[in-house]
């Protein structure tokens, strides 16, 4: 019994060394120097990654596309806007069901502008309530955000509508 595990040895080690022999003759060697496998492996697991990454970036290219948001920097105070947001419901049947819902207000805040937490509160009065929504400029659920009307305001914040402003406020061209 010894004999023969000493042969399938043998003839273990001689495959293997085989082996090792055809994978350096394909591998071609890098400005004359030898490479590893362990650096081949690194290698294509560098590439997978970048593959991935460029998809990536599409989808989300194509995301950005897909909302109607102007630039935060194109939002004001005063401006009348009409934000378009998804809002998922539950039926009698217990079934989700998403549709597009819309509010329509004046912007009497904008806050941290271009910043991640950046956000617009979006005034508006209601059978003679005054209902506020404060939306995150970056929240996924808004889908388009429309500008109606812009009225020319001097403050950057405009707290007093709240109060009952009789006035009305005089209304700026929109381009």
């Amino acid at each position: 019994m010894s004999d023969k595990q000493e042969e399938k040895n043998k003839e273990e080690q001689n495959t293997s060394e085989e082996e090792t022999k055809n994978t350096e003759e394909t591998q071609e060697p890098k400005e004359g120097k030898e490479v590893s496998d362990a650096e081949t492996k690194q290698e294509e697991k560098k590439e997978i990654p970048d593959s991935e990454d460029n998809t990536k970036d599409s989808e989300t290219e194509e995301k950005k596309e897909e909302k109607d948001i102007p630039d935060a920097s194109e939002l004001k105070p005063g401006m009348t806007v009409r934000v378009y947001q998804k809002i998922k419901e539950l039926n009698m049947k217990k079934e989700e069901k998403e549709r597009i819902q819309y509010f329509e207000g004046i912007i009497i805040a904008k806050k941290h502008n271009t910043e991640a937490g950046g956000s617009i509160t979006v005034h508006r009065v209601v059978n003679g309530i005054g209902v506020e929504k404060i939306f995150p400029l970056n929240l996924p659920t808004i889908t388009r955000i429309e500008i109606k009307k812009q009225a020319k305001v001097r403050r950057s914040k405009l707290y007093f509508l709240k109060r009952g402003y009789k006035k009305r406020l005089k209304e700026k061209k929109v381009s």
